[in-house]
């Protein structure tokens, strides 16, 4: 980050920070834990680690005594441009998902409302400690579109990849248009955001998706595509990829919860990750999360939120949910066979390790993902006293992947720079993020009307068939020598009558 540090106060400043006397997850390749330690972070990158640590004159200290001090956290694959409409999806399918913005509404979101969504979402997830967000962008229907994704990334102080895409259009158009080269092109040169080219591939025999990936070499870009995904993409897809040769070391599948054992031995055997978004999948119906069959192919594994049009935007839910459906699934395939499960093979510091190594390894960036001298300082303490879930911290790797939430992100570094401080986010002026918002709320309701946005929110629900119960009585009538149930509480049953 070529962006300095800001104190409390939002004063610029040079100054070395030190966060002292924490439970330190380096996360390093032993994943070290050290009781009490010590995080020194000198002109943006981590200096030292360790116990009682000397620091340079004039370094801010941090007190995280009780907490849990971490790296920066890393979400892979998230929709940033649909954040201003946070929660309006919570009882999507899929399919309605895709009708509302693919089919009819999306196109009515404008660069203004792609900022707004982007400026949100950026915020929101540096004050839940993640600190390099992918914005897997495929609402950029023209490059006035992507300027103004690109703008508002660059407007707050944390790392972000924009990924482009653009779902009005097939990436064999998109990908080759001039415009759009020149625009990847000048943001490369700027080199102040990362880039990727997103889009997926259908499995159509004709291979439609091949220019985009010839344009991806050209610019030496990574893909990120959504693999094996229910009735959208699948394993054809990922043989065309396979066969002519554009699955790398640097591409993400996406969900990759439908796939066969073959198309999971292909991602494996070229070096490919796979970010696994469980809430997504686990109430849209992409598939089953899959991390229950991905481990045992050995194919690294990130984790991501996919978007707050429907579920939370911080990785501490991911971490979580994930947890729960590799664990529920080992369960279910062991009881299916008459079996019990007696170890669990997912394990919290797993998740954990996903949330911040596996993103690092995920966007080929070896510097971020740990507590080590010379990574960069990108460091995320977790520590509450207000709250009593804060303590008592016995279970370092249990703690953040199950008893911590976003609330409990007490201070943020990225690149050494202070981005959030006892609780608040430093720089921020969140009433004007919240008028940006409020004015692509006020358009898209407008442009949908009153009843396709009431209808957009609460669609129908399916008819359910309740089964008869045998147990179930039209009279309720005791001849028992216990009486009736009203008996029982000294009132008299329905059959009895009394009289005064």
């Amino acid at each position: 980050m070529s962006q300095p540090d800001t104190d409390v106060a939002g004063q610029a400043t040079d100054r070395p920070v030190v966060l002292r006397n924490g439970t330190v997850l380096t996360m390093d390749d032993a994943h070290t834990v050290l009781p009490e330690a010590d995080v020194l972070v000198v002109d943006g990158k981590i200096a030292a680690v360790g116990q009682q640590l000397e620091v340079p004159a004039g370094t801010r200290e941090i007190d995280a005594r009780g907490g849990v001090v971490m790296p920066g956290m890393i979400d892979t694959h998230r929709h940033m441009w649909q954040t201003a409409m946070r929660g309006y999806g919570a009882d999507w399918t899929l399919t309605q998902y895709f009708v509302w913005y693919y089919l009819e509404h999306g196109k009515a979101f404008r660069p203004e409302d792609v900022y707004a969504g982007n400026l949100l979402s950026a915020w929101d997830a540096v004050e839940a400690g993640v600190t390099t967000t992918v914005d897997w962008s495929h609402g950029l229907q023209t490059v006035d579109h992507a300027e103004a994704a690109a703008d508002a990334l660059l407007a707050v102080p944390g790392r972000f990849l924009l990924a482009y895409g653009n779902i009005q259009a097939g990436p064999w158009e998109w990908a080759t248009d001039p415009a759009v080269q020149a625009f990847l092109k000048r943001r490369q040169e700027e080199g102040k955001l990362g880039l990727q080219l997103a889009f997926d591939v259908t499995g159509d025999p004709a291979f439609p998706e091949k220019p985009a990936f010839e344009v991806a070499r050209e610019l030496g870009l990574p893909v990120t595509t959504h693999a094996g995904v229910w009735g959208a993409t699948g394993d054809d897809g990922i043989r065309l990829m396979h066969e002519n040769g554009f699955m790398t070391p640097e591409t993400v599948y996406v969900h990759a919860a439908t796939l066969t054992t073959d198309s999971y031995h292909r991602i494996a055997a070229t070096g490919g990750s796979i970010s696994v978004s469980t809430e997504s999948e686990q109430s849209a119906g992409q598939g089953y999360p899959p991390t229950w069959q991905v481990r045992r192919h050995g194919i690294p594994v990130s984790l991501s939120m996919d978007t707050s049009v429907w579920w939370s935007s911080d990785l501490f839910s991911a971490m979580r949910s994930t947890l729960g459906a590799d664990r529920s699934r080992e369960h279910l395939e062991a009881h299916s066979r008459g079996q019990t499960v007696t170890q669990v093979h997912l394990r919290a510091e797993q998740v954990v390790d996903w949330a911040t190594r596996g993103g690092a390894q995920a966007l080929g960036r070896d510097d971020l993902g740990s507590l080590e001298p010379g990574k960069q300082g990108d460091v995320v303490l977790i520590k509450n006293d207000r709250s009593p879930v804060s303590f008592p911290l016995l279970n370092p790797y249990g703690h953040v992947a199950f008893q911590a939430q976003r609330g409990d992100v007490h201070t943020v570094l990225v690149g050494g720079r202070v981005v959030k401080h006892e609780h608040e986010l430093v720089g921020a002026d969140l009433a004007a993020v919240r008028r940006t918002v409020d004015a692509t709320v006020e358009h898209l309701q407008s442009t949908l009307g009153p009843e396709a946005w009431a209808a957009g929110m609460n669609p129908a629900l399916p008819d359910d068939d309740v089964l008869d119960n045998p147990y179930t009585y039209t009279e309720y009538k005791s001849h028992s020598t216990h009486g009736a149930r009203g008996d029982v509480f000294g009132e008299p049953s329905l059959d009895q009558h009394t009289s005064h």
